[in-house]
């Protein structure tokens, strides 16, 4: 029976002892209390918990986490009301003053988010609202953060997730965008208009250009072709002056060769005259040495007939 008693005390010493042994995970701490009061916060490892003295307060992720509110009804300076829902992103630097710093973080944080919301906005004009929300999400991280570091909370980013103005208010905006579109629009098609008339122009000068330099080179050309052609139907008119000179003078070195007479050089002056009365020339003077030839001539022609 003793044995017994024995065993069954250390088979329930042994499920104490095993059950007061901790795993603590990456990421996670967890807050020791003794006998009511803080004692220790536990980090990454095994740890033994005192039997019946020690207790677990708080289990605590380490991890960034992520708070999405629903939208919050706020007013702008000029009494515009609009929903505004935001997106916190914090993290638990100590876990101690996280478990007893202020009872329900999360709704703390969250009642905070909403008070410090509609300060900031109620500083600020709906214009200014739409377009600061930069300035507005660095106004509530520095607000948040300081706010909350009592509580072993860092607040590391905020973020408008959406921001709703009212219907008639989004109609009027919405009219204000189109007709900043049509604006645009009607710039740019101007625009283009523009540069493709300049374009168009300078096409029209180039090819003006390109006709113009076409048709000097054409002219240059047919001017080359001209004066080639004079210079070679001079050089033809020389050669066949050259020829008739060069024949003349062959013939008149025959006639010395064979010892013309009187009557033969006479003949050859009448010739000479007929070349001249083929001339443009209406009258023509005849030397009176050569009358005497023409009637010499007329009498060898009867003479011949008959």
């Amino acid at each position: 029976m003793g044995l017994f008693i024995l065993l069954v005390v250390i088979v329930i010493a042994f499920i104490i002892v095993i059950s007061n042994i901790s795993v603590v995970q990456q990421s996670r701490a967890y807050v020791i209390e003794r006998l009511g009061a803080f004692h220790s916060v536990w980090g990454v490892g095994m740890h033994f918990k005192v039997p019946f003295l020690d207790r677990v307060a708080r289990k605590v992720s380490l991890k960034e986490q992520v708070l999405d509110y629903p939208p919050q009804p706020v007013i702008t300076k000029d009494n515009v009301t609009m929903q505004i829902d935001t997106v916190i992103y914090f993290q638990i630097t100590d876990p101690k003053l996280y478990t007893y710093g202020v009872e329900q973080p999360m709704m703390a944080m969250e009642t905070l988010t909403a008070t410090t919301l509609r300060n900031i906005i109620g500083e600020l004009e709906l214009d200014q609202t739409l377009n600061s929300r930069d300035l507005i999400n660095t106004k509530m991280r520095s607000i948040l953060d300081e706010a909350t570091d009592p509580w072993g909370i860092k607040v590391n980013r905020v973020e408008l997730k959406n921001i709703l103005p009212p219907t008639d208010i989004q109609n009027s905006m919405e009219k204000q965008m189109k007709a900043e579109r049509d604006r645009r629009q009607a710039i740019l098609q101007a625009e283009g208009s523009k540069k493709s008339a300049i374009l168009l122009a300078e096409g029209e000068k180039e090819s003006a250009i390109l006709r113009a330099n076409a048709e000097k080179q054409a002219a240059i050309l047919k001017a080359e072709a001209e004066r080639q052609s004079a210079i070679l139907k001079a050089e033809g008119e020389a050669e066949a002056i050259r020829k008739v000179q060069q024949a003349l003078a062959d013939s008149l070195e025959m006639l010395n060769e064979k010892a013309p007479n009187d009557s033969v050089l006479r003949l050859k002056a009448i010739q000479a005259m007929e070349k001249v009365a083929d001339g443009k020339a209406t009258k023509v003077i005849i030397p009176s040495e050569m009358q005497g030839l023409v009637g010499l001539a007329n009498g060898i022609v009867e003479g011949v007939k008959q």
